[in-house]
């Protein structure tokens, strides 16, 4: 049986790939269907209900393909193996489905890496971010450094962003370009998705009092 698309046409292009593999992360605007968009919303309210109300062991936003049949029936999507295949090439394997909600006056998320075969770049680990209604910025935002994926180190850790730069940041240049390594902050339309490699340095600012749930979930995969 066919499954109901979830992407908008789009191409992501060998100079696309490019772009991701030199900063890391790379957004496609506006990617999600408005039906997709709109089952999405309704998961993720569910899981984050079932995180309310205390639902643990495995905690439900950590485990969320396993709490919702909508949420399960992407991991093997022909869109989403699409998309993982052409930044990872055909041997693929999905790893974790991971519930990102931001109610408001979350506190967000420090300065973070991941790991996966620190020794051999030949493997890679990619996130597919799906950010359903989107985020301005000092809002919930995503945070990451362009070339930072490219040191491989799963170990980087900070409270904030000056403590960022004044640690692990300090002195710290492009491997491939040479310039330093810079903070960017993303702020992205609604129905957008983040390709990002698992050890690039990111973080999440706040969510403001008042602000809507910001809804989004990952899907991970590894070759």
């Amino acid at each position: 049986m066919q499954q109901t698309p979830i992407f908008q046409p789009y191409e992501f292009s060998a100079q696309d790939k490019e772009k991701l593999d030199r900063d890391g992360h790379f957004v496609l605007p506006g990617l999600l269907t408005p039906q997709a968009c709109e089952q999405l919303t309704q998961s993720l309210s569910r899981i984050e209900d079932l995180v309310e109300a205390g639902v643990k062991d495995p905690l439900p936003n950590r485990n969320a393909a396993e709490y919702d049949s909508y949420l399960e029936s992407l991991i093997a999507h022909p869109q989403l193996l699409t998309l993982a295949r052409q930044v990872l090439g055909e041997n693929i394997r999905f790893d974790h489905c991971v519930t990102l909600n931001r109610p408001s006056g979350n506190q967000g998320v420090r300065w973070h890496s991941h790991e996966y075969a620190e020794d051999d770049p030949s493997l890679g680990f990619l996130r597919i971010f799906f950010y359903v209604n989107g985020f301005e910025l000092n809002n919930g935002n995503l945070k990451a450094v362009p070339g930072s994926h490219l040191y491989r180190d799963e170990q980087i850790n900070a409270e904030t962003d000056a403590d960022l730069q004044t640690g692990w940041l300090a002195g710290k240049t492009h491997p491939h370009t040479g310039e330093s390594l810079q903070i960017e902050a993303l702020a992205i339309p609604p129905a957008s998705v983040v390709l990002m490699w698992t050890h690039a340095a990111h973080a999440v600012n706040p969510r403001l009092p008042d602000s809507p749930t910001r809804w989004a979930v990952v899907y991970a995969y590894r070759n």
